[in-house]
């Protein structure tokens, strides 16, 4: 058998099955999170906390480790790009940048990548937005340290308890207090409350 092939040893029953326990989990992960009515809520304070941003000449700012990162490009080009309707562009960028990554991290070390990045981009009266689903890791918690210096507003989406960041940020999401939830499920809802944002802000601003 080539090493590439796995042996088929699951039958798309047990497969199925499989797939069913992961999607109930995602469905019990989100009954969770709308249980908390303060959640939703949260959603309209960060809104109004980064229309003042925008309305200011200010801009978003978003960071995120692997998928995390992906997110966070997600929310920042469905605000500077499209949502559902045409509006116009709003300034925001996420760290997502391979020559930006890479020179800081052979430089100064992984740890520094999003802070480097605050500092030189960020200004006083932005918000930077975090993601995180551990909530433990040391470049973004550098990042965060770093725009509470230099003035700048702070949210964070976080899981698994909230981590290290929790309580440090002026808005904060933590989806699970359950370390079992795997972080494909936290980011779901970590997306959903990133959709949710860009709605609210749209219709702040637009409606």
């Amino acid at each position: 058998m080539p090493a590439h092939q796995a042996p088929a040893h699951l039958d798309s029953e047990a497969i199925t099955k499989i797939l069913r326990a992961d999607i109930d989990i995602a469905h019990r992960a989100l009954a969770s999170f709308l249980a908390d009515p303060a959640n939703v809520r949260r959603i309209s304070e960060a809104a109004a906390m980064i229309t003042d941003c925008f309305r200011s000449g200010n801009k978003l700012l978003a960071i995120g480790n692997g998928g995390s990162c992906a997110d966070a490009a997600h929310l920042c080009e469905e605000l500077s790009g499209r949502f559902r309707e045409d509006r116009p562009s709003l300034p925001a960028i996420a760290c997502n940048d391979a020559g930006h990554i890479t020179c800081t991290a052979n430089d100064y070390g992984f740890e520094s990548i999003f802070s480097r990045w605050v500092e030189g981009l960020a200004r006083s009266g932005d918000v930077l937005i975090a993601l995180s689903t551990s909530g433990n890791s040391p470049n973004i918690i550098k990042a965060i340290d770093t725009a509470t210096t230099h003035g700048i507003k702070t949210i964070a989406l976080l899981g698994k308890g909230g981590g290290k960041l929790a309580g440090r940020c002026d808005l904060e999401w933590i989806v699970s207090s359950d370390d079992q939830l795997h972080a494909d499920r936290i980011q779901e809802i970590h997306m959903i409350i990133l959709h949710s944002l860009v709605r609210a802000i749209e219709l702040r601003m637009f409606a």
